[in-house]
């Protein structure tokens, strides 16, 4: 990596989270005025059985203080962070060619990330020839409102996912709904677990289900709550059930479980790739954030030569 002289590199472990989440909260502070990032959501998306932390990240150092990172996962999508004290000297764009270096030697076509759109990463994505593949918004419930519970249809109930059955049926459920739009290939239940039901702080409570009159599931919803915020990770119904109001009954379902649990501020996310965001505003959300996702293409990847 080209980095300035005093700066030097290395690939990141699983002790160095932490010291990422402080990184990554930084620019979050700075850019946004607000911190939307855990730790627990870096833990979660490291201990992935798919995902090889010093194999997919880089830390960049001043001494023993961490003040950069980047990680590129095997899809393509990436993510990184430089402290606001650090830049204007090259580091972001240092990690953008790390990031691409990588997702090459993978042979993967093209590489990008989420970045709030008009921050000074997406201006210098965009000044790298990154393009905006789709966008995406952060959505939340203002205070004192709240969802109207909606009626399920006769023999549907919601209910919380109670053992490894649950969970598999939830991933089952959420993972054929999000391939219908993600450009990506399918995640394995061991990467689902590692993100919902083994994710740090998580209960029993922050992942439900509907189930239709058969018993059998047909919609889910993951919500994670850190001190008074709620957050829905996670919301699809099965493709054949759609149309009955599940997905607004598992939101007013899940807003109500947070504020019940003393989440005090709800919200979600949601991209241009789902056409969801009606449906989240109909019900009285409001967007309290943009971002895009910047990514550029690779070339044709390598076919190997035996």
């Amino acid at each position: 990596m080209q980095l300035p002289g005093d700066l030097t590199a290395r690939p990141l472990t699983d002790v160095d989270a932490r010291a990422v989440y402080e990184v990554m909260a930084a620019q979050e502070l700075h850019d946004l005025g607000i911190v939307e990032i855990e730790e627990a959501d870096i833990v979660g998306d490291w201990q992935r059985p798919s995902f090889d932390v010093p194999a997919c990240t880089i830390g960049v150092f001043d001494g023993d203080r961490l003040v950069a990172y980047a990680e590129v996962a095997d899809d393509g999508r990436g993510d990184a962070a430089v402290h606001p004290e650090y830049r204007g000297r090259g580091v972001g764009t240092a990690l953008a060619a790390w990031t691409q270096e990588l997702a090459r030697a993978r042979g993967v076509p093209v590489v990008g990330m989420p970045v709030p759109k008009g921050s000074p990463a997406d201006v210098l994505l965009e000044s790298l020839g990154y393009q905006v593949r789709w966008h995406s918004w952060m959505l939340e419930l203002p205070d004192g409102t709240r969802i109207e519970a909606q009626p399920l249809p006769d023999g549907y109930s919601i209910r919380t996912a109670e053992d490894e059955a649950d969970h598999r049926a939830a991933w089952t459920v959420i993972e054929e709904a999000f391939l219908e739009w993600a450009q990506r290939d399918r995640r394995t239940f061991e990467d689902f677990a590692a993100t919902t039901a083994q994710r740090p702080g998580f209960e029993p409570w922050h992942l439900r289900l509907v189930t239709d009159p058969r018993g059998d599931v047909v919609g889910a919803c993951f919500l994670v709550l850190h001190d008074s915020d709620g957050f829905v990770d996670k919301l699809a119904v099965r493709r054949d059930r759609r149309g009955l109001g599940l997905a607004r009954a598992l939101l007013a379902d899940a807003f109500a479980n947070a504020r019940a649990h003393g989440a005090t501020h709800c919200e979600l996310s949601t991209d241009s790739r789902t056409g969801a965001l009606g449906l989240y505003e109909r019900v009285g959300m409001v967007v309290t954030g943009n971002w895009v996702h910047r990514a550029v293409d690779l070339g044709p990847v390598p076919v190997p030569v035996n």
